[in-house]
């Protein structure tokens, strides 16, 4: 005959099914990269009593811009659906409280909780992610005590309760929570990871018209004896200036062109398209700059090969010095760059997309879409 205690020491551990819902992009790639590095075996760790299982789901849930009460309603939906009993969500929206980035927010009354990931920067750890959640979890499914003992030592945590995690849907007395930075850095880190996340440098790499017409304006500055002239005229001042107005012309063909800013009427999130508005910005102009200096280099070897110290000499008066070589590298470079504004009006809308911080592209929407 068995007792109760035997019998009670052999139950099999209930199992508790944590939803990982990455948006397209970086946070997917993270959500994949966190269920793979044993996220189910160091919640069970942390939160003993219960057997953990991950399931890695890529969606946005939501059309941007939207609030986190949007994101929390959209992913207490998928909860429902799929049939799990938490879910935490991993967005690449920028959320704020009272103008501080929130890095993550949990509603224990949903069994919901919503990580940003570009708040965590430009260069996410992993590992900071890893804490997060797992903070997030151990706050919304209540293991610890709530306060320390009288040795003011914190309770080790309780063993978990399955029945625990299934009343939190119905349990109204547990107030939502959330986790902010500062305003000034927080705001600063949080663009550099919005920025990051568009994987900026990629851009230059598909902006074959604008690089097409670059080439060809700069292969006629080298060759054209008046331009050997102006850069042996102009000073740093005008070079600098040229340079500037250069990466600025293309970029605002290739923002106005493809339509990538972004406008709203409603007032709760202007702050939000603001956001989306710098990061698209940022994003074209640190890719049209990788793109110059991509022309800078091609121009000043072409210019050591094609300018031949003789005929540079007739034509301007001196000897070419190496300083001569660089000063004509750069305005060609800066007046190729010009050229190239004109090829970026030509670009599809496709090649600079991904540039925008809302505009890219959702898989499960392009399933949806596909006849």
């Amino acid at each position: 005959m068995v007792s109760p205690t035997n019998r009670l020491q052999t139950a099999p551990e209930p199992e508790i099914v944590l939803g990982l819902v990455g948006a397209p992009g970086v946070a997917f790639s993270l959500a994949g990269a966190l269920a793979d590095e044993g996220l189910a075996e160091e919640l069970e760790r942390r939160l003993p009593g219960a057997k953990w299982r991950v399931e890695v789901m890529e969606g946005r849930l939501v059309q941007p811009p939207a609030h986190d009460a949007a994101i929390v309603d959209a992913a207490r939906r998928q909860l429902l659906d799929s049939g799990w009993d938490v879910v935490v969500c991993l967005t690449d929206l920028p959320l704020h409280i009272h103008r501080r980035p929130v890095v993550a927010h949990a509603n224990p009354v949903q069994n919901v909780a919503i990580v940003s990931v570009p708040a965590f920067g430009a260069l996410v750890a992993r590992q900071r992610v890893r804490g997060t959640i797992v903070r997030l979890l151990e706050r919304l499914i209540g293991s610890h005590e709530r306060g320390p003992d009288a040795r003011g030592v914190i309770a080790p945590p309780r063993r978990l309760s399955i029945q625990r995690v299934r009343e939190l849907g119905t349990d109204t007395a547990n107030g939502a929570f959330a986790f902010t930075a500062r305003v000034l850095t927080g705001n600063v880190v949080l663009l550099g990871g919005m920025v990051a996340a568009n994987q900026p440098w990629r851009l230059s790499l598909r902006l074959s018209r604008a690089l097409t017409g670059a080439v060809a304006v700069g292969v006629f500055g080298l060759v054209y004896s008046d331009v050997w002239r102006l850069a042996d005229a102009f000073g740093w001042q005008r070079l600098v200036g040229t340079a500037l107005v250069s990466v600025g012309a293309t970029a605002v063909t290739l923002i106005v062109g493809a339509g990538l800013w972004e406008s709203t009427t409603a007032p709760g999130v202007r702050k939000q398209v603001l956001l989306f508005n710098i990061a698209t910005v940022v994003t074209v102009v640190i890719g049209v700059t990788v793109l110059y200096s991509a022309l800078y280099l091609l121009a000043l070897i072409a210019a050591f090969w094609f300018v031949v110290p003789q005929v540079f000499r007739s034509a301007v008066g001196h000897s070419a010095s190496l300083r001569d070589y660089f000063e004509l590298a750069w305005l060609t470079c800066s007046l190729a760059m010009i050229g190239g504004a004109l090829g970026a009006a030509l670009e599809t809308d496709d090649a600079v997309r991904e540039a925008a911080y809302v505009k890219r592209s959702d898989p499960q929407t392009e399933e949806e879409d596909a006849p």
